[in-house]
């Protein structure tokens, strides 16, 4: 029995293999299914965390190959934070954008604080909507994703949250792109405006393009500034873990230190300051690594996804969403009449 058994089981190796190419496959599907007229708004990300999602609820959790899936969840996961540091350009958002990161600064406390206060009110799960907070006022799933490892939140929790930003943050940059026309902002304006208060960078070029150059270069400035806010905020978030735990002794409660947030920084010095200077690096190469990023974090958000039980999600989501959802809304008031 026990032999035959054992036949049945894949190797260590088989199992790793066969996870991480699960992951990709369905962050391949994804990517097909972001193809489609409609779901192109949605993008690449939200497709694969919706498929992983229902394949979890009709075929149930692959565990022959969990040791591959658990690998690109967290290991994968890391790994495109840090080269999505090569997307902060430091030189830029410290000599143009000073003035605008004291604006940043505010956009973050006031998303992360009034989600958390909505979520009281509204009876919403705390973890959520902490996630959903910091995502909101900094850079959607990427904050999501480096946080929740310090806050020790649950994968399907940090599925959950990127999910709702993917989603929310794509309704609310379509409907940016509505009101440009109608809107009494010059180009600046208007860049300032979505680049300060909208979810990801993908949403701010979604939200920026109808402004034309201009105003999409500032729009993606001012998001950059968020972006760079990351590093401080997650240190934050350390000391307040900490000093939280600090009378508890359990290994649990340990904080790990964040190094791929070295990694982040490193590679964010690297791409500011040595590639295409001191080392020349064609654009090709950059829109690569690019792509790669987002393979490996849609990867990775498939393995989170698939963690995901919609009877939970039902249960658990919609609270945080609405807490999330007027924090964003009351987020974009604020900034308008501001800029």
């Amino acid at each position: 029995m026990e032999n035959a058994e054992s036949k049945k089981q894949p190797s260590p190796k088989t199992a790793w293999i066969g996870g991480v190419a699960f992951t990709f496959l369905i962050a391949l599907l994804g990517y097909l299914l972001a193809m489609v007229p409609g779901f192109d708004r949605v993008g690449q990300l939200a497709c694969a965390i919706i498929i992983a999602v229902f394949y979890r609820q009709i075929f149930g959790y692959p565990e022959a190959i969990r040791p591959g899936i658990a690998f690109a969840s967290k290991r994968l996961l890391r790994a495109a934070i840090i080269l999505y540091g090569l997307k902060l350009n430091i030189d830029t958002v410290l000599s143009d954008g000073l003035g605008l990161l004291i604006r940043d600064a505010g956009v973050i406390v006031f998303a992360i604080f009034a989600t958390i206060w909505l979520a009281k009110v509204f009876k919403a799960d705390k973890n959520i909507s902490l996630l959903l907070g910091v995502g909101t006022g900094v850079c959607g799933a990427a904050a999501i994703a480096a946080v929740a490892p310090i806050v020790k939140a649950k994968d399907e929790d940090t599925a959950i949250g990127v999910g709702i930003i993917a989603l929310m943050g794509t309704v609310f940059a379509i409907v940016y792109t509505i009101l440009r026309p109608v809107l009494p902002l010059d180009a600046i304006e208007y860049g300032v405006w979505s680049g300060s208060s909208l979810h990801e960078v993908a949403h701010v070029a979604l939200a920026g393009a109808p402004a034309g150059d201009e105003g999409l270069a500032i729009a993606l400035l001012s998001k950059l500034g968020r972006v760079f806010l990351l590093v401080p905020l997650c240190f934050i978030f350390i000391a307040i873990m900490k000093r939280k735990n600090k009378d508890n002794d359990a290994a649990d409660t340990k904080i790990e230190f964040p190094w791929f947030l070295v990694g982040f920084i490193i590679l964010s010095i690297l791409g500011s300051y040595v590639f295409g200077h001191s080392i020349p690096v064609s654009d090709s190469v950059m829109n690569g690594v690019f792509t790669l990023t987002t393979w490996l974090l849609t990867a990775a958000m498939v393995g989170l996804g698939l963690n995901v039980s919609l009877k939970d999600l039902r249960t658990r989501a919609l609270r945080p969403l609405a807490a999330m959802t007027v924090t964003s809304v009351a987020l974009s008031v604020i900034v308008y009449f501001i800029v």
